[in-house]
């Protein structure tokens, strides 16, 4: 059995001011994003200029912190933002949602693709990914805090947490980091470095998180505002955000194989 060992979310307090362990969780996957995000831009598909990807992680990170904040507020607290609609803006409270994140970034590449005249799954090949880094540190931060833990349980690894009582539990923001974060990243990264039909590497990363997600979501406990959905004891608000993320992933890689498929056989022709 492990402890958690409670470490202070502050990192730094100066006065009035505090720096939280999260909000550098945020700064350092943001970092990563840009560094292996210059590495990315000299691959022969896409060649952006140094300027590009600065620019990009800037829309990137308004679409991650406004998407998670309000996709949050939607997903899991929709009967407090009813009851106390300035809750949206509470972000020192805490709650971001990855699926709100999501949507805020895919909004960020349109808009982005839009000023740049880029197509928007060039983007999203682009960017794919370096964003399981982002995932990986900011579920670090959610350790650090000791929070999003899982359901008890009685293998070694299990972890108690001051919060949750004196039961071992899963860490479960552990198996995100080290799922949805590194090994998605490895992957993505293995297979991106070879030049791939458009859509091709996007859809992966819908399959990989989406299906990464799920299962963790098997021994993670959901929000206790929400709950488990439909009275079964077992499906999740994220899991019901996750499933259509990794069914239209498959898609994306089907439909990306069969678009080259066709412009091999139009080019031999």
């Amino acid at each position: 059995m492990l402890v958690h060992p409670n470490i202070d979310p502050i990192a730094v307090k100066l006065g009035p001011f505090a720096v939280h362990w999260y909000g550098l969780m945020y700064l350092l996957g943001f970092w990563l994003f840009w560094w292996f995000g210059l590495k990315r831009a000299r691959h022969p598909q896409f060649q952006w200029p140094r300027e590009r990807v600065s620019d990009f992680l800037f829309y990137g990170v308004m679409g991650v912190i406004l998407g998670g904040r309000i996709g949050y507020t939607f997903f899991y607290n929709f009967e407090g933002f009813l009851a106390h609609p300035t809750v949206i803006f509470r972000i020192w409270e805490g709650g971001m949602s990855f699926h709100g994140g999501l949507i805020g970034v895919l909004a960020a590449i349109g808009w982005f693709g839009h000023v740049h005249k880029i197509r928007f799954f060039d983007i999203g090949d682009f960017a794919a990914p370096m964003i399981p880094l982002g995932l990986f540190t900011g579920r670090i931060g959610n350790f650090i805090n000791g929070e999003l833990w899982g359901a008890p349980t009685d293998l070694p690894w299990g972890m108690v947490f001051q919060r949750a009582g004196p039961e071992p539990r899963h860490p479960s923001m552990l198996y995100e980091a080290g799922l949805e974060g590194l090994v998605l990243f490895a992957i993505l990264w293995w297979f991106g470095r070879k030049t791939r039909p458009r859509m091709a590497v996007s859809g992966l990363f819908l399959i990989g998180y989406g299906l990464f997600r799920t299962l963790v979501e098997f021994v993670r406990l959901p929000d206790a505002q929400i709950g488990y959905l439909y009275g079964t004891g077992w499906i999740t608000m994220g899991m019901v955000l996750s499933v259509p993320m990794w069914v239209g992933g498959a898609a994306l890689m089907l439909l990306a194989y069969r678009n080259a498929g066709k412009a091999g056989a139009t080019q031999r022709t």
